[in-house]
């Protein structure tokens, strides 16, 4: 009798040593472990994900930073994380049921496309450099600074929507290189701020930083928007 429940309890502890398969990282899965950056096309809404080593069950644990799930809500949900056919990163629901798969694009870059949603991109923090400014985050006065720092007009970026740019307003006193160039819109092309006029002339400026930006190609006597 004793035999028998010695040969039970065996058998028990066995099959619950099978059911229990455990992720172990293989290469490509340790090389995605640590922080990534997940973002939509334009950049404007990004998530950062951490993927961890320590198993659950045969999937790997991670963590999503607060801004995950109102910036992309495709990741509601997702809990684990795996590698899966052809090398894609897999998200996984708690269940283990995939909720969104990346495929490596280049070395450390990988996408997925959602229909109704767009393209998502997932790479590492900073590989592609600071997120792009978006048209509200510019809108309101500036002043265009020639040379060494010498105001020679203010703007206002105005949210005034004019077909597919916004109405640019030029204010009184400018000098005549803004009066010739006369600017009547803007709007952001490419991770620039593009100033238009009706006679078809553009500048281009590009961002230093959040509160300045330089005139594009640089000249010897650059332009500067600046904030007041």
């Amino acid at each position: 009798m004793r035999c028998g429940v010695l040969v039970i309890a065996g058998l028990l502890a066995l099959g619950a040593a099978i059911g229990e398969v455990r992720a172990e990282p293989g290469d490509v899965a340790k090389a995605m472990v640590g922080t990534w950056e997940i973002s939509n096309a334009d950049r404007d809404k990004i998530c950062t994900i951490t993927f961890k080593a320590d198993p659950a069950g045969s999937a790997f644990k991670l963590d999503l930073d607060e801004a995950c799930i109102p910036n992309l809500p495709m990741m509601k949900g997702v809990a684990l994380w795996k590698i899966g056919a052809d090398d894609a990163v897999q998200l996984l629901d708690a269940r283990g049921r995939t909720l969104v798969e990346f495929n490596e694009l280049e070395n450390r870059m990988y996408n997925t496309e959602r229909p109704n949603e767009g393209v998502f991109f997932m790479q590492p923090p900073g590989q592609a450099g600071p997120p792009e400014r978006s048209a509200e985050q510019l809108m309101g006065d500036w002043n265009v600074v020639r040379g060494a720092n010498k105001p020679i007009c203010g703007l206002t970026l105005s949210g005034t929507p004019a077909n597919l740019d916004y109405v640019l307003i030029v204010k009184p006193g400018c000098d005549q290189l803004i009066t010739r160039f006369g600017p009547t819109a803007w709007q952001m092309d490419r991770g620039e701020l593009l100033l238009k006029s009706p006679r078809g002339l553009n500048w281009r400026f590009e961002a230093e930083d959040d509160n300045k930006w330089q005139r594009v190609p640089e000249s010897a006597d650059p332009i500067f928007l600046v904030r007041p």
